[in-house]
């Protein structure tokens, strides 16, 4: 069985690296952890784990931090997981039993980015999650850190899952960004895409766009990117109150690849806003039919091809005065969500349309 190393840089996480711990100590074969200047509890935590702590003064670049941390792995495995990541219930057993006659050089592993109120994941994506430390992997990038892959690489179905606890980064991210462009640094396409993110979360969303733009027009853009960063256009010119500009960025992601769900439920949201029902539902059966189908994301939103097109698709028809039809698309969101408010609400209405009738 592969040994693994859990890698990890914190810093004033005392309130969740206990969780995340827990929730390794069977899978982890020993535990480094890198503080980067905590003034809490934060080592105290980590020492009842019996992790191995070494202090690493913060130099604005997650990635110099990463790879201290995996100097210090001694195990054939190095895994990484931030102090909110947990592994849960199944997905520990998975764990394990990736472990048995492990040997590839990469290990992908699905990552539920997201979560709403009731628990379901609104954002799945695959994440190199396990590396052979004999290859010596690197990560790049001062901010949204990553390794590029290479050798080996399987796909495994052990989730982690990140539980969030607090508002975030807030500027710190995009501080750091216009700390490295003062400094001339000058940016990879990938780090181009997140400086714009980035700009657009802190409401600066002129420049977004125009960092946006400049990412589209790089020969060494990634497709999912493209599209992603299409929406994110869409989303600051709807923030400016230009809805025409809005739907005309969000249709720009199909050039970068066929309909996503996502791609159709952001259409068809700039539909409802101006009261085009019948285009909406268009762009809403099209969610349901390009998830249907198997779209080819990296990124997956899951309620995005079922549940709320489905939802919105009984608010479009019942607009139009189609009651029967808005009442079958009730039922297939009741058939996912059942206790959500949108359906609790729509259960109600449609039975005191029934009652009067």
């Amino acid at each position: 069985m592969a040994s693994v190393s859990l890698c990890m840089i914190v810093r004033n996480e005392e309130d969740v690296l206990g969780r995340c711990l827990e929730s390794v100590k069977e899978i982890a074969d020993e535990i480094v952890v890198v503080d980067t200047g905590s003034s809490d509890n934060t080592k105290a935590v980590a020492e009842a784990y019996g992790a191995r702590i070494y202090d690493f003064p913060w130099t604005d670049d997650f990635s110099a931090a990463r790879n201290f941390a995996f100097s210090k792995a001694e195990c054939d495995y190095q895994l990484w997981l931030d102090a909110d990541d947990v592994i849960e219930g199944e997905n520990r057993e998975r764990f394990l039993r990736l472990k048995e006659g492990l040997s590839a050089d990469v290990v992908m592993l699905p990552y539920k980015a997201g979560f709403d109120s009731d628990g379901v994941p609104t954002l799945v994506f695959y994440r190199e999650r396990l590396l052979r430390r004999e290859r010596g992997f690197k990560w790049v990038g001062a901010v949204h850190e990553c390794i590029v892959p290479y050798g080996d690489i399987i796909y495994g179905d052990a989730a982690v899952s990140h539980r969030k606890n607090g508002e975030g980064s807030g500027s710190r991210n995009l501080r750091i960004y216009q700390k490295l462009k003062a400094n001339g640094h000058e940016f990879s396409a990938r780090e181009l895409y997140y400086y714009g993110r980035e700009l657009a979360d802190n409401r600066a969303y002129k420049a977004a766009i125009g960092v946006f733009r400049e990412y589209l027009g790089r020969s060494d853009r990634w497709q999912p990117d493209c599209q992603e960063a299409c929406l994110r256009m869409s989303d600051c010119y709807m923030a400016l109150g230009n809805t025409l500009q809005a739907d005309s960025a969000a249709a720009e992601s199909l050039v970068y690849g066929g309909p996503t769900p996502e791609i159709c439920c952001r259409l068809g949201e700039i539909r409802l806003r101006v009261n085009d029902y019948k285009g909406a539902a268009v762009w809403y059966r099209a969610a349901i039919d390009s998830g249907a189908a198997g779209s080819s994301q990296v990124f997956v939103r899951p309620e995005l091809s079922g549940f709320l097109p489905a939802v919105q698709l009984c608010l479009c028809y019942d607009r139009m005065g189609q009651r029967e039809e808005a009442y079958y698309w009730h039922k297939k969101a009741m058939e996912e969500r059942p206790n959500h408010p949108a359906c609790v609400y729509n259960e109600q209405y449609f039975r005191k349309i029934r009652h009067n009738e």
